[in-house]
């Protein structure tokens, strides 16, 4: 059983209701004092029904819930709900089966970061939520996520995030694969992605006044605090990236539509893994034609020419002409 946002706020509040004293809490009390909680997060809630209570009700009473001692009192023709032990509280409860699997998940996400440097007390952690609670691992592991525990520059991780959460600048030694040299910047950290099993950091390049600074982590020779004021940011970096595929925002790009005939093949699962969040579908003789509208960059021509041939750009033109030369380049390879 999977819980929402929502139901854990609503058992917190007839937890609240349950335990007191001073007023009678009737069905429909129960529901204004629920609802006035959701609003508070959620103003764009409609409310929820006598249903939806008694089933909250229900849960906590029963062993996978908290086993709530809960008592029905009447007052005229309605009655009013109670813990008969007003000390108790699903606070001061075990966890329940619902919150076992709900941390579980949770260890399953941290465990991502066991080994990587400077994440050591994720290693410990995890044993001791384990063990305090009780819950056990099964003999082989039910989910896998996409990582590369030998990746270069994860050892830069925990001292960037701590450096972003901190505002704190920091001079960075780094060599790109374009430069023969390394160099070094100052620089002012805002937010970090990961990308086709890489790991990037978007900040403000002191020197070059660039705000929206690209920084592998994998091309970082060393790191160290800066003795200079935080230049804070104003971009909301979840909006910054909708407009292309990647990381690379070219510096002047502007929005273009792309469009992309794609195999039967291939079709199925363009249609239900997009490529981008602008995409729009249409069936078509031989396959899906697809049309996106992004600021074409690197990243978005690896995209199409790792789809090999089951994929033919319709327009614009000059990405034709640079998809069919980096085609040719390759096959000049097996001349």
């Amino acid at each position: 059983m999977s819980v929402t946002k929502h139901q854990l706020i609503r058992y917190k509040i007839l937890d609240q209701c349950f335990r007191n004293p001073g007023r009678s809490y009737f069905i429909e009390d129960l529901i204004n004092a629920c609802n006035d909680a959701i609003i508070e997060i959620d103003p764009t809630s409609k409310g929820i029904s006598r249903r939806t209570i008694f089933m909250d009700i229900e849960f906590m009473e029963s062993e996978a819930g908290w086993s709530v001692p809960l008592e029905r009192y009447t007052s005229g023709r309605r009655c009013y709900y109670r813990y008969s032990d007003l000390s108790f509280s699903i606070s001061n409860q075990p966890l329940n089966l619902v919150e076992a699997e709900q941390l579980k998940s949770a260890l399953i996400v941290m465990s991502r970061f066991s080994g990587v440097p400077q994440f050591e007390w994720v290693d410990e952690l995890i044993p001791q939520l384990k063990a305090q609670f009780g819950l056990k691992d099964k003999d082989q592991p039910v989910i896998s996520f996409q990582s590369n525990q030998y990746l270069k520059g994860k050892e830069h991780l925990s001292v960037l995030f701590d450096a972003i959460n901190n505002e704190q600048v920091l001079h960075i030694q780094y060599k790109d694969f374009k430069t023969s040299e390394s160099y070094s910047f100052h620089f002012h950290p805002y937010y970090l992605k990961q990308y086709n099993n890489r790991w990037f950091v978007f900040g403000r390049n002191h020197e070059s006044e660039n705000s929206t600074w690209n920084v592998a982590l994998d091309r970082i020779i060393f790191i160290e605090n800066a003795q200079m004021k935080y230049t804070p940011t104003d971009i909301i970096w979840e909006d910054y990236f909708d407009d292309f595929i990647g990381v690379t925002k070219p510096e002047g790009g502007e929005l273009e539509k792309i469009q992309l005939i794609f195999s039967e093949t291939l079709s199925p699962y363009i249609k239900t893994k997009p490529i981008h969040s602008s995409q729009i579908d249409k069936e078509t003789v031989g396959g899906l034609l697809v049309k996106i509208e992004v600021i074409p960059n690197y990243e978005l021509e690896q995209l199409i020419l790792s789809y090999g041939e089951g994929v033919r750009v319709i327009s614009p033109e000059y990405l034709i002409q640079k998809i069919k030369n980096r085609i040719q380049s390759s096959l000049d390879n097996y001349l």
